[in-house]
């Protein structure tokens, strides 16, 4: 495919978001909360979505659902999840954390919902995962998981310069989390889990991984492991460090240490290549810059940080308003309505790549409890290798 489909591709969705077009028909849009918390505004995008309505929420806060229906300008709204098929949704957006996805997703895909919009992390075990998966493709229910920058049209683009040699051979990821307080296993995680999507994407699946957990620089025991954190399942440590060998030979690291990171630079990864390096910065914009020449050679000159576009490198930007596009999950709204009607296509980020993503950060955990072992996948642990350690 030549530069100018990508770029076409990419605007596209913009398009529809721009112009305010809308389709035939009105979709009907579910919000599940909890205690008045919808995840990243997963209740009042769908505000700005062409062709959508939202027409009930639900909360098992009575106070906190009152003032979700005034917000949203909406009427129905229920105490119990478990009641939305009243609605009659054609999509249900899933906005609490983790704890909740697994059976929040079971009722969503039950509903008779042709669409699910899921918070990212995807689910806590690789169990949760295959049961949402089985239950969504059981009622023919898409799903798109909210790892928004998947949809950003750079994206593409910055895969497509590194195939053509931009950078020259591409020699490793290295990517991080935030690594503010909760650095570690929380950041990976939280954060980590947008980091790791991007990276496979950019060069491919895992097809191994070793990695350690520590706290305070040192390896954590098992006696370290916190159990009562339902919203992430068993979990340890301060800090972590992994490796991922790719099925396209490119290894990628992933590290967080606590308090080591700079809020105002986010966090994100670079691709290292023997001609320069890409940074990508999550939920930034522009999200990709370009440093040329060979990260290993000293040079007396300055080098600069060129931006890279929907366009390419240091080219104007051509969609308007990309960032607050992407960063409303407008892109990956539009996106899971049109698989919605095309039978044949799953979303950008499906939960099958919310999958793959719990499947790298279990193999994480896996390897630091077998001492460091290089863990292969596919993986055969559906339940957290944290809470079965001895």
């Amino acid at each position: 495919m030549n530069r100018r489909h990508f770029i076409t591709s990419a605007a596209s969705t913009f398009a529809l978001a721009s112009r305010g077009a809308e389709p035939m028909r009105k979709w009907r849009v579910v919000v599940l909360g909890n205690k008045g918390s919808y995840g990243h505004s997963l209740d009042t995008m769908w505000l700005k979505v062409p062709g959508t309505e939202i027409v009930a929420a639900a909360d098992p806060d009575a106070k906190k659902l009152e003032a979700t229906l005034k917000e949203l300008n909406i009427m129905q709204g229920f105490t119990d999840y478990h009641d939305i098929a009243k609605a009659k949704p054609d999509v249900v957006a899933i906005g609490p954390a983790m704890g909740l996805h697994r059976d929040m997703a079971l009722v969503a895909a039950a509903s008779g919902a042709r669409g699910i919009y899921l918070e990212k992390p995807f689910c806590r075990t690789l169990a949760e995962a295959d049961e949402i998966i089985a239950a969504c493709e059981k009622n023919g229910v898409k799903l798109a998981l909210a790892h928004r920058n998947r949809w950003h049209p750079t994206l593409p683009v910055v895969k497509k310069l590194v195939q053509e040699g931009l950078i020259g051979r591409l020699l490793e990821i290295r990517g991080r989390g935030k690594e503010d307080r909760r650095g570690g296993m929380e950041d990976l995680w939280t954060l980590g889990s947008h980091v790791l999507n991007l990276g496979v994407f950019l060069a491919g699946k895992p097809v191994a991984c070793t990695g350690a957990i520590m706290q305070d620089a040192k390896p954590v025991t098992q006696a370290e492991v916190i159990k009562t954190k339902a919203d992430f399942g068993p979990i340890a440590g301060n800090e972590v460090h992994a490796r991922f060998d790719l099925e396209s030979g490119v290894p990628f690291y992933f590290d967080s240490i606590q308090e080591a990171g700079d809020p105002k630079v986010g966090f994100g990864l670079q691709l290292i290549g023997t001609k320069g390096i890409i940074d990508i910065r999550v939920d930034q914009t522009p999200l990709a810059h370009l440093c040329a020449g060979s990260p290993f050679q000293p040079m007396k000159e300055a080098r600069t940080w060129v931006p890279i576009s929907a366009a390419g490198v240091g080219e104007p930007e051509p969609i308007a308003d990309i960032g607050k596009q992407v960063m409303s999950h407008a892109t990956g709204a539009l996106d899971l309505i049109a698989c919605m009607e095309d039978k044949e296509r799953q979303p950008l980020c499906s939960g099958s790549d919310g999958r793959l993503t719990v499947e790298m950060i279990t193999a994480v955990m896996a390897s630091h409890v077998r001492q460091g072992e290089r863990v292969s996948f596919p993986l055969e642990m559906p339940e957290n290798p944290l809470s079965t350690w001895k």
